[in-house]
């Protein structure tokens, strides 16, 4: 790589128009043959730290061992540059900024190689947090939050992010600008998702979790949380013990967002059927005042109160009956674990009575824990077929009053005896129950449903719900209140 083409170089070779964008070229090729060679190109790596150094930037950003997190920790003035580094920007007035896409293009590399190279061979705990942590800078640089892709905590990324080709509009190609990867949003969260449960599956994580140090350095996530649930039968003593708190630690965060969701919704009518209490914070003082203005002593200037009154705050709430039926599958995961966290909320909830039912190929009535999400979860048996007719054995005899009764069932409703299975919900539906057919519950909305069940499930009048939990959280609401 000569001088003219890093634009390193003495004389006006810096200053020529094309200098800015044969360094970003450099920076791009060294990025594609880091992500799919996995060989170190000598030419490249010099050239690199030629561009690096020329910029202003510290060359801990070409080492693949450093974090992220490590090189903003020393040079904290990189955090900002970090924040929405992959989101548009507009252009001068005078055209594009090649050296600050320059800039721009060093940091993505960083962010992009430590995100997607994740090597091979096992992965101790401090690896797999380290990739954690980039991947929050990553999905910081989207201008989302920090574990807001990967799923299980967040939204489904940022608003308004749809499809395209994140190629920026100011050019293509490796020497162009800077993609906006912000655009691939909604296939980013999914990968990310993958590459994170491939590192988890690498992991001796019976060995991590029988070290107190090891498994302290842990940070729940969902494909973390999978593992732990899978193999918790053959967990015992102080790995067991970790790992029932990994997983009450996960719980609780998810546990605090979803009861959010749910407070936000409305309550029922106030109902004036009911006197209203007679305790100081119901005076309804403005209606007091009105009620008694006749007793105004004009001379005195004093109003006498012969009757004090109060607001009513009590409100219409029907008994109503949850049911809540949850595959339990191993392509059910994300659903199950939500799912019991969002029953244990509602079965908090006044006069609201919640059964919970989960199954494959044999059904398990979890209804006494249904409060507990926790204790529920260590009760499931992940994976296995799905026949769906053992949970309807069970969940049928639980619908005493139709009217008052709504049966939720999660599934990818890829059964073994499908017809079966369908009629015994159709007549749930025509019972008068309302019946709500849901593909997956997870954080992101992905999900897969069998057509065929989908088909008839839209003619029945009661369509799959998509997998996006606050749709599924908002149609309860609606209905228990």
């Amino acid at each position: 790589m000569t001088e003219q083409n890093t634009g390193h170089g003495p004389g006006g070779a810096a200053d020529a128009p094309d200098a800015d964008d044969n360094r970003r070229q450099v920076l791009y090729w060294r990025l594609l043959a880091r992500l799919f060679d996995h060989e170190e190109q000598p030419a490249l790596e010099s050239a690199s730290l030629a561009v690096v150094e020329d910029i202003g930037l510290p060359p801990a950003l070409l080492d693949p061992g450093a974090s992220v997190g490590s090189v903003v920790q020393r040079h904290p003035e990189l955090a900002a540059e970090f924040d929405g580094l992959m989101t548009p920007e507009p252009e001068e007035d005078g055209g594009r900024d090649r050296a600050a896409e320059v800039r721009r293009a060093a940091l993505a590399s960083k962010v992009l190689l430590n995100v997607f190279a994740s090597g091979s061979g096992t992965v101790t705990a401090e690896q797999l947090a380290r990739w954690q942590s980039d991947a929050e800078w990553f999905e910081r640089a989207l201008g989302c939050r920090p574990g807001e892709l990967r799923g299980g905590r967040g939204g489904a990324g940022r608003a308004g992010a749809g499809g395209g080709t994140g190629v920026g509009p100011t050019g293509t190609g490796v020497g162009g600008p800077l993609p906006d990867l912000s655009r691939l949003i909604p296939a980013i969260g999914p990968e990310l998702g993958s590459i994170e449960a491939g590192l988890v599956k690498r992991m001796h994580l019976r060995e991590v979790l029988a070290d107190p140090a090891l498994a302290a350095r842990l940070t729940p996530s969902m494909s973390l949380i999978e593992q732990l649930l899978r193999d918790k039968d053959n967990l015992s003593g102080v790995a067991l013990a970790n790992a029932k708190a990994l997983i009450r630690r996960y719980v609780d965060e998810v546990t605090e967002v979803l009861r959010t969701q749910v407070e936000k919704s409305t309550v029922g009518e106030l109902d004036r059927s009911v006197p209203p209490k007679r305790v100081f914070r119901n005076l309804d003082i403005d209606r007091t005042i009105w009620k008694n203005l006749t007793n105004w002593d004009p001379e005195g200037e004093r109003l006498y109160v012969d009757r004090l009154y109060y607001r009513h705050t009590s409100r219409k709430t029907t008994p109503q009956r949850l049911i809540v039926v949850v595959d339990q599958s191993g392509s059910m995961v994300d659903s199950m674990v939500n799912c019991t966290i969002l029953a244990s909320i509602f079965a908090g909830l006044p006069k609201v009575d919640v059964h919970l039912i989960a199954y494959d190929t044999q059904a398990l009535d979890l209804t006494p824990w249904a409060h507990d999400p926790f204790e529920t979860l260590l009760r499931t048996k992940l994976g296995g077929g799905t026949d769906g007719t053992v949970a309807m054995a069970l969940a049928q005899p639980k619908i005493a009053e139709p009217r008052n009764t709504v049966v939720v069932w999660i599934s990818d409703f890829y059964e073994w005896r499908q017809q079966e299975l369908f009629d015994s919900m159709a007549a749930v539906h025509r019972s008068g129950a309302k019946f709500i057919p849901v593909g997956s519950v997870t954080s992101s909305g992905r999900g897969s449903v069998n057509p065929w069940f989908r088909e008839r499930f839209k003619d029945l009048g009661a369509p799959v719900i998509s997998g996006h939990i606050k749709k599924l959280v908002h149609e309860l609401k609606t209905f228990l209140t």
